[in-house]
């Protein structure tokens, strides 16, 4: 394993997260783990894992609150903005053309292929991404059974993501806590 790397600037954290939004329109999650985590080494495996964790549980986009939250503990507010507007910036653009290039063309039979195909993408990213951060539960039974149960409840059970949550969360952390006591 290589060591992590220097202590990113609000620069490096404003380009890191722009090459995210620029290159992973659509599914950024699977790209910003791996610009974080393998590229750039700002964060080990487990360590995204447990920001990311954090993420999911605030309201708010995902990926928005990851980089807020890598450029927040390497800078400050500064680092925090610095992640926002580099994941933001071009992702916005792209939207903005893509809304007016649809609005225009939408009755053609090849432009809804191709935004369908667009989504089935970003559906591959998304399990992709899922995939890597599991495989450390492997080694974690009780983590693994947390995110089985947390899954269950709300694929299967249907029960609303918020009381879930409300259970689950305090369940996983006195899990960790004991296990690091």
């Amino acid at each position: 394993m290589q060591p992590p790397s220097p202590k990113p600037s609000s620069a490096t954290i404003f380009a890191g997260f722009f090459s995210v939004g620029i290159i992973g329109f659509g599914g950024v999650l699977p790209l910003a783990r791996r610009m974080i985590v393998e590229q750039r080494r700002w964060m080990s495996g487990p360590e995204f894992t447990d920001i990311l964790a954090l993420c999911q549980f605030l309201p708010g986009g995902n990926v928005i609150n990851l980089a807020a939250a890598v450029g927040l503990r390497y800078r400050g507010l500064p680092g925090a903005l610095a992640g926002l507007a580099g994941l933001m910036c071009a992702p916005c653009l792209i939207v903005v053309g893509l809304g007016l290039f649809y609005a225009r063309f939408q009755s053609e039979p090849a432009v809804r292929h191709a935004f369908g195909g667009l989504a089935a993408a970003a559906a591959g990213l998304i399990v992709a991404m899922s995939l890597k951060i599991a495989a450390p539960l492997r080694r974690d039974l009780q983590g693994a059974a947390i995110a089985i149960l947390t899954f269950a409840a709300v694929a299967f059970l249907r029960l609303p993501m918020l009381p879930t949550m409300a259970v689950m969360a305090p369940a996983g952390i006195a899990l960790a806590w004991r296990r690091v006591r």
